[in-house]
């Protein structure tokens, strides 16, 4: 699975961007896609995931103001983030996840973006 994003830049504080990932490859394997974030100097932290069946969710920072969505058939997933503040600066990278069933046990499989860069302005 490859996942590459777009719609970064730098937009000023109550602005809104809208971010898009696009996954390629084995789409059919994809369980949930999803975005997370990472700040200077921070750990990367979950943003927001919907999974195949359009279950959504959020990190409780983001709830109110981001919104996931996906167009399945585009294999594309999207994040509007509206209301923007300077601490959500930060790259944003896409992510999926596929989980892989045997007998003998479930493996989780990660896949990441190469991220995005988002500067909000004071």
């Amino acid at each position: 699975v490859q996942l590459v994003e777009s719609g970064g830049g730098l937009v000023q504080s109550g602005g809104s961007l809208r971010l898009s990932c696009k996954a390629s490859g084995r789409v059919a394997d994809i369980n949930s896609m999803g975005w997370y974030r990472q700040a200077p100097g921070k750990e990367r932290e979950l943003v927001a995931t919907v999974t195949t069946g359009g279950s959504t969710n959020y990190a409780d920072s983001m709830k109110g103001r981001f919104a996931i969505s996906r167009d399945s058939a585009e294999n594309t997933v999207y994040l509007q983030m509206n209301s923007l503040k300077p601490e959500d600066t930060a790259v944003y990278y896409c992510h999926a996840l596929v989980v892989v069933v045997t007998i003998e046990r479930k493996t989780d499989i990660e896949y990441w973006g190469k991220g995005t860069l988002v500067t909000v302005s004071s």
